[in-house]
């Protein structure tokens, strides 16, 4: 076994809980459809964070070469998966069991704590493009764009419905966007 084979088992045990998690999720929402209030920006942000969980797994293939392998820099890439399974968790209410389930109303309980967690991920995800890929600072634009304007929102407290609604709609746009514009950078050789 590789050094990276062995590190990375981990990291997608980690990743598989979020994305388990997240399909836990649906599978309760489609259950008790009856339930619960869907509201569709908070789908949008659930695809988000599923589209995040999936991407770090695959973009976790750049490490095969990565050497050596310390624990402390271990620990530091783990935070990320880390990071995302706990925004995983923050995206479904805890129970669907009994009462009503007003989606719309989770959300805007709880987008401060997912907005915060969003932000950390950009930021780890800077921190590991400079120091693990060898990034320059200008290739981060995205991720400093969003870290910033999430923390306005934080800040600011901003709940107003069109601009959340604005928000999900553009964070997907851009993942669509992404994915189409870096077609040939999605290659597993």
């Amino acid at each position: 076994m590789s050094p990276f084979e062995y590190v990375t088992v981990l990291i997608s045990i980690v990743l598989g809980l979020g994305i388990t998690e997240i399909l836990t999720g649906i599978a309760s929402i489609i259950h008790k459809r009856d339930k619960v209030i869907v509201y569709w920006p908070h789908l949008l942000w659930i695809l988000f964070i599923l589209f995040l969980q999936v991407q770090e797994w695959w973009i976790m293939y750049e490490l095969k070469s990565y050497h050596p392998w310390r624990l402390a820099i271990f620990l530091f890439i783990m935070l990320y998966p880390v990071n995302l399974f706990v925004l995983a968790k923050l995206l479904f209410p805890k129970r669907l069991k009994g009462e009503n389930k007003d989606l719309k109303k989770f959300y805007f309980e709880n987008y401060t704590k997912i907005f915060l967690l969003l932000v950390l991920s950009a930021l780890l995800s800077i921190l590991y493009n400079l120091f693990i890929l060898d990034l320059t600072i200008a290739d981060q634009a995205l991720q400093i764009i969003l870290a910033i304007s999430f923390t306005i929102i934080i800040v600011r407290r901003y709940s107003s419905e069109l601009l959340h609604k604005a928000i999900a709609v553009m964070v997907i746009a851009m993942m669509v966007l992404s994915i189409v514009v870096e077609w040939d950078k999605w290659l597993v050789t």
